[in-house]
């Protein structure tokens, strides 16, 4: 049936009217970008989190090779920039697909473009931490297995997931909740800090660099925020894992915001 003489209207003038709005918030996007990443640490850090970056020896804890560049890319890109020493710790070799062996290289290419060397890149291949999404692995285990690189690394900030696990990956939450054990237990060193990365909703998490003034005005306790350049670094990083390069990665690599953005939050 035709559209009437005010069919075509209701369709096409909301759209007119929502072009400038969106055109001013990329405008603003991009300038809040442009600033964060001026300013390094000091509108990254608030806070708690403050701290001298050149003091700062970080350790990434992360579940499978990948993590470090699909969501943490900006915190270590971020903590680098302002000067600190980042190393990573991931917890499985990735071997789901029997590719373990093939994804631990690749998880040393990611790291040399994202700033740290393959000495200061650790893999724990154990039989009790298997990559698998419905298995949730022992907080005791883990926790003695990061403790341990954290105590002889004498590591004083320690990033990783937050109870949602940004994906509700079960092996991400996993290390969230070892984390939580040794900082409400009290076993990590004096002076230790441990940040965690925000998991956002379905929408937030697809808007790419829309979501910059978003994060800008909610409450956090860091906030990194990558350039132009080093998003596109960010995902020449990501490009290094060849054998996780499904077409919807791709998709990914475009649209998240974790290319971009990381606000993360102390316990």
């Amino acid at each position: 049936m035709a559209a009437g003489p005010w069919g075509w209207g209701s369709v096409v003038l909301p759209l007119l009217l929502a072009l400038p709005l969106a055109l001013l918030l990329l405008v603003g996007a991009r300038r809040l970008r442009r600033r964060y990443a001026a300013d390094g640490a000091r509108a990254s850090l608030r806070g708690r989190a403050a701290a001298r970056a050149n003091g700062v020896r970080a350790l990434l804890v992360t579940a499978h090779p990948d993590d470090e560049a699909m969501f943490f890319a900006p915190t270590v890109l971020g903590l680098g920039r302002a000067g600190a020493r980042a190393a990573v710790l991931c917890c499985s070799a990735g071997n789901y697909y029997n590719q373990g062996e093939i994804r631990k290289k690749e998880l040393e290419q990611s790291c040399f473009l994202l700033g740290i060397p393959a000495s200061d890149v650790t893999v724990v291949d154990h039989r009790d931490l298997p990559d698998n999404p419905a298995v949730e692995w022992d907080t005791q285990v883990l926790a003695a297995f990061v403790l341990k690189h954290i105590e002889a690394n004498n590591i004083n900030l320690v990033v990783t997931f937050d109870a949602g696990g940004v994906s509700g990956h079960a092996n991400h939450i996993s290390l969230y909740a070892a984390l939580r054990y040794l900082h409400s237990e009290r076993k990590l060193p004096e002076g230790c800090r441990v940040l965690v990365l925000e998991s956002v909703n379905l929408f937030r998490k697809y808007i790419s660099i829309l979501d910059v003034p978003i994060s800008c005005l909610l409450p956090r306790d860091a906030l990194f925020i990558l350039t132009e350049e080093e998003t596109e670094r960010a995902r020449s990083a990501m490009r290094c894992h060849h054998s996780q390069l499904l077409w919807f990665r791709h998709i990914y690599m475009l649209f998240s915001r974790y290319m971009v953005i990381n606000s993360l939050r102390l316990l």
